[in-house]
Order: structure tokens, then sequence, then C-alpha cells
């Protein structure tokens, strides 16, 4: 076996209570003023504001960049590094899901290293770490919390940008479930259908290694079991206790083994069509591990035994039945075409996705036509 490099945040707090004992770290760091960067939704509720006050009474100040969209863009990285440069912001807190996270890491990187967000596209393509980054989580599934990851959608292309970068790493990650208590349903789903699809891509990766596979296989054990009680009972405590637990660990997998061509075709249909990130991965993903059971028939059967052991509406179930299974439990839309993607649009979106750099560590290797044929699976309903 080659060497390994584990990447992740230095410092990490999770369980109920993680924000003020994050914040208190925070405060410690000897920082004088925050960018909070979070999205419209988050700062209406007061969130943002909560986090605010929090530090003010600590003595730090912050100022709050809110235009964070989902599937961030060029433009929202250029608007939040005017805002960084207006309040005189010396460090960034990133508040949200993977949206925030990803948005406030291209401001950071770009800080501190200069040019355009586009410059970083690909792996390790800046000189200086970005500016200090502590991520605030409130969903269970991205992972972009503790990640070297980051993705930028390009209006101009229409196209999602992977930049896998050890400088955006965060110095501080704080998951504390009580925040992640009033996710909807479907926002609960679909980010942790994104999280399986991290911890199985991070699984059957051509750089997979044991400490990856260790991470992975816990991952998948608890979204299997808690994944639908999050889903139906929101202020279900424990359940969304595991799954901020299962998120981070599926992060840590596919952090270090990277990913597949689910996420390298995800990214093209989230950056051409505008649609969530984790649905379309939900979507794919039993179409790209059909295609992959040739290459890793044992790791994929492996999965699914642990999908069938762990949930009872799944026994019995092969990998493939079992993902679709739990993706109609959680309520997944059913088929691209349900999402409103164009057949004429495969040959571009399979070109773009090729060369994406997270399809680099798939098991097996892809041609176009092999690509337009897992895009013309997921079309129809599963």
């Amino acid at each position: 076996m080659a060497t390994s490099q584990f990447f992740m945040p230095s410092q990490n707090i999770l369980g109920a209570g993680a924000l003020d004992e994050g914040l208190a770290q925070v405060a410690g760091l000897g920082f004088k003023k925050a960018l909070i960067v979070t999205d419209g939704a988050l700062a209406k509720l007061g969130i943002a504001q909560t986090v605010a006050d929090k530090l003010a009474a600590k003595g730090v100040e912050a100022a709050v960049f809110d235009g964070v969209q989902p599937n961030p863009t060029v433009g929202n990285v250029e608007a939040g590094l005017a805002k960084l440069r207006e309040s005189g912001a010396d460090f960034v807190i990133s508040l949200g899901g993977g949206s925030s996270h990803d948005c406030a890491k291209a401001v950071a990187l770009v800080a501190a290293n200069g040019g355009n967000i586009a410059d970083y596209e690909g792996l390790n393509k800046s000189k200086k770490p970005q500016l200090t980054l502590v991520a605030i989580n409130t969903t269970a599934g991205t992972a972009s919390e503790m990640t070297r990851f980051t993705i930028i959608t390009d209006e101009a292309r229409h196209v999602k940008m992977a930049i896998v970068d050890s400088h955006v790493t965060p110095t501080l990650s704080i998951n504390d479930s009580g925040l992640m208590a009033g996710m909807p349903a479907a926002l609960t789903a679909a980010t942790g259908m994104d999280a399986l699809t991290h911890a199985v891509e991070a699984y059957v990766s051509t750089i997979a290694n044991p400490l990856t596979d260790a991470c992975a296989v816990k991952a998948v054990e608890l979204i299997a079991a808690y994944l639908p009680t999050a889903v139906r009972e929101p202020d279900n405590k424990e359940a969304r206790e595991k799954m901020a637990y299962a998120q981070f660990l599926a992060g840590m997998a596919f952090n270090n083994a990277s990913l597949g061509y689910v996420h390298a075709m995800a990214h093209q249909l989230g950056g051409f069509y505008d649609l969530p990130h984790g649905v379309c991965n939900a979507l794919l993903l039993p179409h790209v591990e059909a295609f992959n059971m040739p290459a890793a028939e044992a790791r994929l059967n492996h999965v699914g035994e642990i999908l069938s052991a762990n949930n009872a509406d799944l026994q019995g179930l092969g990998v493939i039945d079992a993902i679709k299974k739990l993706a109609d439990i959680v309520g997944i839309p059913k088929s691209l075409e349900e999402l409103g993607v164009k057949r004429e649009d495969f040959t571009v979106l399979a070109e773009n996705s090729l060369k994406d750099v997270c399809g680099f560590t798939n098991p097996r290797k892809a041609d176009l036509d092999e690509i337009i044929g897992i895009f013309e699976a997921a079309y129809g309903k599963r």
C-alpha cells in the first residue's frame, strides 16, 4: 500500500451544546473581528445574530454576510470578499450547511492568496493558507465543515468547480446537534443521502485505506439506522446526534479517500440546473455503483450487508436495491426527469463529469458513452 496522509481540522467539537464550547475556544484565538458567512434563511431566523451576540459577549466583534445561495457561485464569493474587506474582519466563521461552508472557504482562500476562486480549481493550487476559518455546522450531510473540498458554481460556464486543497480545511469545526433540530424533512433526507454517498464512494475509492474504511463503514451503519427517524421525527435528539456523527465520519472518509463518479456527475447537474446536491447524489448513487460492481463487488456487497443489518426495511435486499429503498423511505424524488433534467444535455454533462477531479478515484473507469448511460439509467423512475 502507498503512503497515506490524513486531513481534517485540528480541533473538532461535536454534540449538544458544542456551539457555546466552540465559541469559547474561538474567543481564545486572539482575533478581533469575524465575518460570519451564512445564508438568508439563517439570518432571518436570528441564528447568525445569536452567534454574533455570543461572540460580542466574549469580546469579539462580528459582521454578517448572508448572501450565500444554494450551490454558491463565483458571484457569491466576490460579494463575500467585498464584505470581508469592508468590515475589516481578520478571520471567517461559516454558519450553515455545505453552501455556507463552501462559500466561506472560497472567500478565506482568495483573501489570503489573491486572484479569483477559479484560479484554484483542481488539486492544491493555492500557495498560502487561507484566513483562519471556524465552521459552525447546521446540517448533517455535506461534512464541508471539516473537509479540504469546496465546490463553487461558475455561472458563466454553468459548471461546479471542485477545489480540493488542504489550505481550505477549517481550523475548528463545530457540530452542535441542537442546531440541526429545525431542519425540514426534505433537507434532512437530501443531506443524509449525501453523507451515505460520501461513505460509499470513499469505501470503494481506489485510494481507500484502513482509516477511511473504518470511518466509512461506521457512517453507513449509523445512516441506515438513524436517517429515517431523523426525517420522520425532526425533534428526535438521538437521531440528530447520531446523524451528526455519521456525516462527520463520512467526511473523514472522503476527505482522505476522495470520491467517484456520483459526485463528478452530481456537480454537473447542480451547476447546469441549480439542483440540490444531495438529491442528485441520491438519484445517481445506485446507478453508478451498479456500473462499479464488476470492479468493487466485495466492498459493495459489504455495504449492502451493513444497510440490511441496521434497518429492518432493507433486510434481504442487495446493495443497489437497498440504496434505492432507503431513498424511497426518506422521500427522495425518483428520477432526473422529475427534476427537469433534459436528455439533450447528457453529452455536455458527461463531458464535464469526466473532467471533474472527484471522478479520478472511481474504482472503474468510464468513457463518455458509459457516463451518458448512467445519466440515462437515472433519468427514468427507479
